[in-house]
């Protein structure tokens, strides 16, 4: 447990968090029930990018079939945004966001890549990361510039704000400075938002709850991935990290899409129905 982490149960959560952290996943007692709304369980597509190639209508009916509601896209398969739109109003699904390059989003690519965004009948453009020579103070300070600048572009065309997704690298502190914090601290609360990919959260030494509660209702959307105990990837619900605990202040982060992700299974359908059943049997 890193010191953020100790420091957050010490004061914010106090015993009753510590009392959390002993209770089975499934646990509804102690208050324990509060679930996610099924209209907020999703997929992240990456997870699945091996069948949508051979069968895009198809996976995404398998992903319908077992329950899923919202799907985060990215990577469309040599699909158009209206064909995709398409599939999922076929398959009676919605997507939620998609993930774009930071290099459309600060370039004249950008009015096109929000109708895009419009035309799948999604609220959100994500940003999944940064190039390399940016994680530097100066780099991430350029980078809620822009941020900035796409957000309100988004907002004016009707959209949610700009979304950031991490990795554990932009948890660092360098040169003194954590530069998540940068990004957290000097973009506009009413145009960027976050997409928190919890593992990577976690990777990188940082406390979600925590975050949820010291920057409210700036975490709309959640990758959730779950760790192995050597450090990889795992079905959620069957690694390590500790999910109704992380929840416990998903309200305060305005919380509202659940986007299962597994970055690389041995067997997808078998990763998302086994998340699927984790998440809309969790209480929390």
């Amino acid at each position: 447990m890193n010191g953020t982490r100790r420091a957050f149960l010490g004061t914010a959560l106090g015993a009753a968090a510590a009392t959390a952290l002993s209770r089975p996943a499934y646990a509804a007692e102690g208050g324990r029930r509060r679930r996610i709304p099924p209209s907020g369980i999703g997929m992240h597509l990456y997870t699945m990018r091996t069948p949508l190639a051979k069968d895009f209508k198809g996976t995404l009916a398998r992903l319908a079939g077992m329950g899923y509601a919202t799907v985060g896209v990215s990577g469309r398969h040599g699909n158009s945004a209206a064909a995709i739109r398409g599939m999922l109003e076929e398959t009676r699904l919605k997507a939620v966001l998609e993930h774009v390059g930071y290099t459309v989003v600060t370039s004249d690519g950008l009015p096109q890549a929000l109708d895009d965004i419009h035309t799948l009948g999604a609220r959100w453009i994500v940003v999944p990361s940064l190039p390399g020579s940016m994680h530097t103070p100066a780099g991430f300070r350029e980078a809620a510039r822009q941020f900035n600048k796409a957000g309100l572009a988004a907002r004016e065309s009707g959209l949610g704000p700009l979304l950031f997704h991490n990795h554990g690298l932009d948890h660092e502190v360098v040169d003194g400075e954590n530069l998540y914090d940068i990004l957290l601290n000097e973009t506009d609360p009413e145009l960027v938002a976050f997409e928190l990919d919890v593992y990577w959260a976690a990777k990188g030494g940082a406390d979600p709850r925590s975050l949820f509660v010291r920057h409210r209702r700036r975490f709309p959307a959640l990758h959730v991935k779950d760790m192995a105990p050597d450090g990889g990837f795992a079905d959620v619900g069957s690694g390590t990290l500790d999910f109704p605990s992380m929840f416990d202040t998903a309200r305060s982060g305005r919380v509202k899409q659940w986007l299962v992700e597994h970055d690389s299974p041995a067997d997808p359908f078998t990763t998302a129905q086994n998340s699927y059943t984790y998440l809309a049997n969790l209480r929390y």
